[in-house]
């Protein structure tokens, strides 16, 4: 079974024999503790052109120590990594595999290097012996796989202890500062070991001057396409708020292939578009789940004790236990399905070959202004027409549907914001405003219909139904509020109606 250890270290250079300055003076430190020396060999994994490596990633199957495993390390910040650790075997263990799965796609990841460090380890403890951080004088020698060249160096590394105060790595680093010690130049053993034996990670390429209309759009496209593959494997581990950036990456890509259409060819990207449609909605259940749950918990935290009658709770908890586990397995057999993997492979195509129109050449300033401006339009079409109806169910779809449009014009300026500047972000800023209005309006048409099943299901278990129905009268009162408020919000938020209010 695979666990995960938050590392937070930093690295320095050092000469083959370093004099280690007295860090019994670092603020907090007691003693600093000699832990032996322990002899390490890893073999590190990637596919033959380095795809791990050029996202920061490390796979490694180390014996020694006592750590030894596969590790798997993500990047999270400078100096801070998320290691993923599965016991020793031959072979990648599956768990490990599948968290790879959206980089390597259908190659094999073989060994492209192999570390073998002496680790001269010390432990700096504080007064009562708590361990603070690990400090090791690693003397690394680095082959590259299969019989490649070699290099060797010293290193330096400090490693946080769990729960201590990162005030401590600060505190040596000054230390070990002062006596001529300097941060190492590389990220990781690997980066060190691939760049002095010749390596070279392979790094996507782009499909169109940045200075043209289509270069912009690729670039955004291809933002898109890096953060679904690189949130693959934050849904997989569950991160926070993984699946909503997942989703929002899908979306923005999908909008910008409608907004973006001069200059991206729809014949080609309508059915990736609908690709990425159906990858959002395989992951939207869970995320729907987690909203709603969330939105009438705070409804229920709001109520008076008096006012809670029955097991309110219980039944909420159970609502979201049953479906969380269902739209968590559905999002999970969606990235583990070849439709997915078949995703990914399309993107690559459509980024290596883009199917660039005629307006793709030409000033990025006027095609993407005149493309936001067309959005824009649209959406005013739609609130005009929701404001228009009475309320009701008409009222409420058409709120819906100007929702995705204010979210598809907001999008357009974001991928506009590169090349229009300030008033692509105040369009931007004016229409999340207009969206997350009628993101709350939709949430609570959404709300009424749970609690209407909730209350049902109350009644036939001979529960009180009271609760439930005084929640689905402040969810329609909060409805007609942001119904009340739309016309105010969409007059502030009125957009530049020529081109050049957008390129000014």
């Amino acid at each position: 079974m695979a666990e995960t250890k938050r590392e937070i270290e930093r690295k320095y250079e050092a000469t083959e024999t370093p004099e280690l300055p007295d860090l019994t003076r670092v603020p907090g430190v007691a003693a600093v503790l000699d832990r032996g020396v322990a002899e390490l060999d890893a073999a590190y994994y990637d596919t033959a052109d380095l795809r791990l490596a050029a996202d920061s990633l490390t796979l490694r199957r180390r014996t020694g120590g006592e750590d030894a495993g596969w590790h798997l390390k993500f990047p999270v910040a400078s100096g801070i990594r998320d290691e993923i650790r599965a016991p020793l075997a031959d072979t990648l263990p599956e768990e490990l595999a599948r968290l790879l799965r959206s980089r390597v796609r259908d190659e094999d990841v073989v060994p492209v290097m192999r570390l073998r460090s002496s680790r001269q380890v010390h432990h700096l403890v504080g007064d009562g012996e708590e361990l603070l951080a690990e400090l090791s004088v690693d003397t690394v020698r680095a082959e590259r796989l299969p019989e490649g060249p070699g290099t060797s160096w010293t290193e330096i590394e400090v490693e946080l202890a769990d729960d201590a105060d990162p005030a401590v790595l600060d505190a040596v680093e000054k230390h070990l500062k002062k006596a001529g010690v300097r941060p190492s130049s590389s990220a990781s053993k690997l980066a060190r070991a691939i760049e002095e034996t010749g390596g070279t990670p392979s790094a996507g390429e782009g499909g169109a001057g940045d200075d043209t209309a289509g270069g912009r759009v690729l670039a955004y496209v291809r933002e898109q396409a890096d953060a679904i593959v690189a949130l693959d494997p934050a849904v997989r581990r569950d991160l926070p708020d993984s699946v909503h950036q997942l989703r929002v990456a899908c979306r923005r890509m999908r909008s910008a292939f409608k907004t973006y259409r001069k200059v991206l060819d729809r014949t080609v990207t309508d059915p990736i578009g609908e690709e990425l449609k159906w990858l959002a909605g395989e992951l939207g259940v869970a995320r729907d789940q987690e909203v709603l749950i969330a939105r009438l918990n705070a409804r229920i935290d709001e109520l008076p004790d008096t006012l809670v009658l029955g097991p309110v709770r219980a039944r909420l908890q159970a609502e979201a236990a049953s479906h969380g586990e269902e739209a968590r397995t559905k999002a999970i057999d969606a990235l583990d399905s070849d439709r997915h993997l078949a995703l990914l492979r399309t993107l690559d195509t459509l980024l290596a070959d883009p199917p660039l129109r005629k307006a793709a050449a030409q000033d990025p300033e006027d095609v993407l202004a005149d493309a936001v401006l067309k959005d824009y339009d649209r959406l005013a079409r739609r609130v005009e027409h929701a404001l228009a109806l009475p309320a009701g169910h008409d009222r409420d779809l058409a709120m819906h549907e100007a929702r995705k449009a204010a979210k598809r014009a907001r999008y357009a300026a974001e991928a506009a914001r590169p090349t229009l500047g300030k008033p692509a972000k105040r369009f931007a800023k004016r229409m999340k405003a207009v969206q997350s209005l009628l993101g709350d309006h939709q949430d609570s048409v959404v709300a009424r219909d749970a609690l209407r099943t909730l209350a049902i299901q109350a009644h036939a278990a001979g529960e009180s139904a009271f609760t439930w129905g005084l929640l689905y009268g402040h969810e329609e009162a909060a409805a007609a509020a942001r119904e009340r408020e739309l016309p105010e919000v969409w007059e502030k938020a009125s957009a530049p109606k020529t081109r050049a209010a957008l390129t000014h």
